[in-house]
């Protein structure tokens, strides 16, 4: 069965810095599709970033580039989501989802992706 797990959420400050990871179970990385997407109460999840993995091609949400970079570590089935430069903005449950590369390269449509971990909480303090 495929697992995700996503962790390194907590409290920080705005412009502060937190790593996510998002370890696969379940799910080779040969060509992968990973995104890391993020909902807030009362909003609509939105995509933040993804990765192919067979590639490195990566993919971000307007408001996050510069801020936010995507990588994954294929032999250990992870993909990180390094979190620069942190807003208030940017608070919410963040969660991995992988899915088949091709179909889903450069998508970051939450409904486009079969496989969901849970979530892990990011508060950014103003």
């Amino acid at each position: 069965d495929v697992q995700l797990q996503a962790s390194g959420g907590g409290l920080v400050q705005a412009g502060g810095s937190l790593r996510l990871s998002c370890v696969a179970s379940g799910f080779t990385f040969d060509d992968r599709a990973i995104g890391w997407f993020r909902q807030a109460p009362g909003k609509e999840r939105e995509g933040v970033s993804t990765i192919v993995t067979s590639d490195g091609d990566t993919y971000y949400l307007d408001s996050v580039k510069g801020r936010f970079t995507i990588s994954s570590d294929n032999a250990k089935n992870t993909v990180y989501l390094q979190m620069n430069n942190l807003k208030p903005e940017d608070t919410a449950v963040y969660y991995c989802a992988g899915g088949f590369g091709p179909p889903l390269r450069g998508s970051l449509i939450p409904g486009q992706y079969y496989w969901w971990g849970q979530g892990t909480q990011v508060t950014v303090s103003s």
